[in-house]
This record gives C-alpha cells, sequence and structure tokens, in this order.
C-alpha cells in the first residue's frame, strides 16, 4: 500500500507541476498578444482555457523546458510551451524526458484461488469405537508368469474383484470415504447401517485401469494412497495425474502414501516433514485438494511419525494392523483387512463377520 501511495502522488505532483508551467507559460504569451492589440479579455482565465485544452483527454504531445526540482521558488518556462493535439487512440507525454505513462502502475495479477481447504472436525469431546471396516488391496490385474511371492500376493484379478464388489452390495454394505469416517468418530456423524471403506495402497496403473471402471459401474467409492515421486517420475506402472483427476472427480479420494515409499518409523523430524509435506503439497498442487489421511508405507511408522503427520495437516493415518475397530482415540492408527489374491467373496464375507 505504501508503495502503491508513494506511486501515485509522485505522477500527480508531475502533472502539477505541468499545469503550472502551461498556465504560467500561456498567460506570459496571452498578456503580450492583448498588449499589442488592446484587448480586455482576462488574461488568467485565457491561461486556464489554453491549459485545459492542453490537458483535455486526448493524445497530447507537449514539448517544454525541464522543471527545476531543488529550488525555493517554483520554476517557470522561460519559453512558451507549444502543444499539438493529434486525434489518436492513445499518447505519450513526457516532460524532462520522463514517460508519464510508463509512472502509472501496473495493475496486479490476481491469482486463481485453489479450493477452500476442509478443516479437520471439532471433536464433541466423547471417546467413540466404531465398527467400521477397510479393505486394503494393492494390484488389481492378473499377475504376470514371473511375478514373484509378494506380486502373486498382493494381486487381485478384475473378475475376483467384481465378485467382491457385488457380494459386498448383496450384503447390504454401503461403501464411504474417509471423510465420512472422520466425521463419525469425531462428531458422531451418522453412518450407513454396514459402512465400509475400500482402499489400495501404492496407486498403480491397474488401479485406474481395472478397479475404477467396476466401482464406477456400481456407483461405489474408494480410497487411493498414492506415491507422489512415482507419479512425478511417470513410472509406467503407477497412476498418472490426469488418471488421478479423472477419478477423483468420480468418487475416488486420492491420499497419501508417502514420497518414496520408504519406511516411517526410526526417522528424524525433517525426514518426516520432507515425506509429510513434499507429498501433502504435490497432490494439492496436482489435484486442488489437500490431502488428509496418510497410508503408511509398508506399514512402517512410530509416536514421532503420527506427531509430524498431524503436525503437518493430516487428520488421521492407516495402518496395517488387522481389525475394524476404529475409535477417534488413536484416528493414526486405524485398522484395516488385508485382501490377498486368494480372498473369494466367501473367505472377504467371513473375514468382515470376524471378532478381531
Amino acid at each position: 500500500m505504501g508503495f502503491a501511495r508513494g506511486h501515485h502522488t509522485g505522477l500527480w505532483m508531475i502533472l502539477g507541476s505541468l499545469f503550472v508551467t502551461l498556465f504560467l507559460a500561456a498567460g506570459c504569451g496571452r498578456n503580450d498578444a492583448m498588449a499589442e492589440s488592446g484587448s480586455t479579455v482576462d488574461a488568467p482565465d485565457a491561461a486556464i482555457s489554453a491549459a485545459v485544452t492542453i490537458l483535455s483527454p486526448i493524445s497530447v504531445t507537449l514539448t517544454a523546458t525541464p522543471l527545476a526540482t531543488n529550488r525555493a521558488e517554483p520554476a517557470v518556462a522561460t519559453q512558451p510551451a507549444t502543444a499539438t493535439a493529434k486525434a489518436t487512440p492513445s499518447a505519450t507525454v513526457t516532460t524532462a524526458d520522463v514517460s508519464l505513462t510508463a509512472l502509472l502502475p501496473t495493475p496486479t495479477p490476481t491469482a486463481t484461488p485453489l479450493p477452500t481447504p476442509a478443516y479437520a472436525p471439532t471433536p464433541d469431546g466423547e471417546i467413540r469405537t466404531l465398527r467400521v471396516p477397510v479393505l486394503m488391496y494393492h494390484y488389481l490385474s492378473v499377475p504376470p508368469a514371473d511375478a514373484d511371492i509378494y506380486r502373486l500376493d498382493l494381486s487381485v484379478p478384475p473378475d475376483l474383484f467384481a465378485e467382491h464388489l457385488d457380494r459386498l452390495l448383496a450384503e447390504g454394505y454401503t461403501t464411504i470415504s474417509p471423510y465420512d469416517l472422520a466425521e463419525a468418530l469425531q462428531r458422531g456423524a451418522e453412518l450407513p447401517e454396514k459402512p465400509i471403506l475400500i482402499t489400495f495402497d501404492d496407486g498403480y496403473r491397474d488401479n485406474y485401469e481395472n478397479a475404477f471402471p467396476l466401482l464406477r459401474e456400481r456407483r461405489m467409492q474408494a480410497t487411493i494412497f498414492v506415491v507422489t515421486d512415482f507419479i512425478d517420475e511417470e513410472r509406467p506402472a503407477y497412476l498418472t495425474w490426469g488418471m488421478a483427476r479423472e477419478m477423483l472427480a468420480n468418487q475416488i479420494a486420492i491420499e497419501s502414501h508417502g514420497r518414496n515409499h520408504a519406511g516411517l518409523a526410526e526417522k528424524d523430524d525433517d525426514y518426516l516433514v520432507w515425506q509429510a509435506l513434499g507429498s501433502l503439497e504435490t497432490i494439492e498442487h496436482e489435484l486442488g485438494v489437500r490431502p488428509r489421511f496418510v497410508s503408511y508405507p509398508a506399514g512402517e511408522y512410530d509416536q514421532r511419525t503420527i506427531d509430524v503427520f498431524r503436525s503437518a495437516g493430516y487428520w488421521a493415518g492407516f495402518t496395517t494392523e488387522q481389525g475394524t475397530e476404529q475409535t477417534n482415540a488413536a484416528p493414526f492408527e486405524l485398522e484395516r483387512i488385508r485382501v490377498r489374491n486368494t480372498t473369494t467373496a466367501d473367505e472377504l464375507i467371513r473375514l468382515l463377520s470376524l471378532d478381531w
């Protein structure tokens, strides 16, 4: 504000000095002419009229002697100023080799703001424990012939996943988002009779190619925890940001799985801040929404991990601990059920019925 105010003041001072110069110059010239002709027209009025005409909103080019800037007495032009008016759409007015158009303030561009961030639901002080199963998937594809035991174990074929979804619907389950769960835990928001979360770790491309169409056909929600550096590096096995944007617009939440899938236990604060804020800011930049949930890579975390992610603005964390009991007394230690390559639809329902 101080810069803008000084900028305008300097401009008006220059214009004021120019007006005075023209007033005096026009008056002197007019007095000389009247002395010769014997005219009785008031000289100051004529000078004002001349100055106003010159400063009217048309293209004007003025030539005048430089104004004095360090004298006690106001500077007076020693020769009459000359003015030439042209009916052109724009003009450059100069005095003492200074361009007035250059002194005009440059408009400040207005940035398009990101969507208003959501704030964590304010706890109402009541401790709650809710039975809400959270399924944990990884790959959603048929594993390749040379897959190792880990790839085999974590791969659920699309046909089997479709069976899971259909069976869940038949059993009366309703998919919800982690935001729904947070509201229910912290403020007692109502949930469906049989709520369930479907989550995917790592953000593999087959989540978009195979899982997303099946979920969208059934109008079911899911959450994908992405490794942001892998997407930035454009690894072919992982999502692109374009895929993530499309899914986000269709009931698929995109949340954090760290920057590079490194374990988060026994790490110092600087490293954890780099992981927490790095992934958060990347997702926010790419998708326009701030992630509020983290899934700990490989399930590795400790109390320092929780403290740093909470301070970075996350609301809760998902573990690899088996179970279905979620409590707001430990929102950064939410439980899940691992879904394997061998998990049939019947086995899935059995797992959901267990008293963990």
